[in-house]
């Protein structure tokens, strides 16, 4: 890949997980700048309100220069054709993943033919990692620390004491 070719990262990061982590750091290694596009969601309840997600991942993000946080509505696509984005990075755990991604994938190519769709799995530690299901064991009080960074993890924390 081009070292100046911008991607895109879209998600609701509803926490931000070990697996987007590792997408991400991989990411920032094949591309020029990340843009990690924090969606604000409107579709779905989230846990975090937008600000605090974008200051999450701009959190865990730091110590990566080429990795930018902003937050987006609307079409992703839009949102990369604005940014001058080439590429839009998205992460496949498991058959069911590439069956959805892929029809969204030609779904943006009609809209958008120049901006690519990459396809990147996670290390093999994170494959089983989603942010709904660290959502609803941290909501039962369950121990979540093994599927989000330390930082990710005192935030779900101050969220559910009690």
């Amino acid at each position: 890949m081009s070292q100046s070719v911008i991607a895109v990262y879209p998600g609701t990061f509803d926490p931000m997980t070990l697996g987007h982590q590792d997408l991400i750091r991989r990411a920032a290694g094949l591309f020029g700048t990340v843009i990690v596009a924090v969606a604000v969601a409107h579709h779905k309840k989230t846990l975090f309100s937008l600000e605090e997600r974008l200051d999450s991942v701009r959190e865990v993000m730091r110590a990566y220069p080429n990795v930018r946080v902003e937050p987006f509505s609307g079409l992703v696509v839009e949102f990369a054709t604005r940014h001058g984005a080439r590429a839009m990075l998205r992460g496949v755990r498991s058959v069911t993943d590439f069956d959805f991604e892929s029809q969204l994938a030609g779904m943006n190519r009609a809209m958008v033919p120049d901006v690519e769709s990459v396809f990147l799995t996670p290390d093999a530690r994170y494959q089983h990692i989603s942010s709904t299901l660290v959502r609803e064991i941290a909501t039962l009080k369950g121990d979540v620390a093994q599927f989000v960074s330390p930082a990710v993890h005192a935030r779900l924390l101050q969220k559910f004491k009690t």
